[in-house]
């Protein structure tokens, strides 16, 4: 079970995830500390410190913007995941080679304090009662994103086969 610690609306942008000032900083290591910059509540909250499994809750159309990966490394360097009702395209392929948490619900209704459980195909909100429906990620998709993104999954892939 996860917290909604955040809620956000629809149509965020990888300039709201990641101001594009912060474009210089790419190592995964330092990109974190700028997550959110320009909504102080929220990044402040993140670099205090989190709970890993955490829910960043987002509308329609999370990620649009630009092709920047670092709005999603920032956020993977939180241990966040993120709920949207969907997400830009290029966003979540970027989350899924990085392997960012996604889930991609498009009814949900949640609330910050909320906790969810994900449990396969449907998404359970504790607090209210109520229970919605989870687009899945392809097996091969999801399959990156449990191995840590696409380098640990090739990393995984190369010695399976060499063994």
């Amino acid at each position: 079970m996860a917290k909604v610690i955040y809620k956000l609306g629809d149509d965020i942008s990888t300039d709201i995830i990641y101001p594009g000032r912060y474009m210089a900083t790419v190592l995964p290591t330092e990109t974190p500390r700028y997550a959110f910059d320009d909504i102080q509540d929220l990044n402040t909250m993140l670099n205090d410190g989190v709970e890993d499994g955490s829910i960043i809750l987002g509308g329609d159309n999370f990620g649009c913007g630009s092709s920047r990966e670092q709005a999603a490394s920032t956020m993977k360097g939180h241990g966040v995941i993120v709920v949207a009702r969907d997400f830009a395209r290029i966003f979540i392929q970027n989350s899924i080679n990085l392997g960012l948490q996604t889930v991609i619900c498009p009814e949900i209704e949640a609330e910050v304090g909320d906790d969810l459980e994900i449990n396969g195909d449907k998404l359970i909100n504790k607090t209210s009662g109520k229970e919605y429906d989870v687009i899945p990620h392809s097996a091969a998709r999801q399959a990156i994103i449990d191995a840590g993104g696409l380098i640990p999954y090739t990393r995984k892939k190369l010695i399976e086969k060499m063994s």
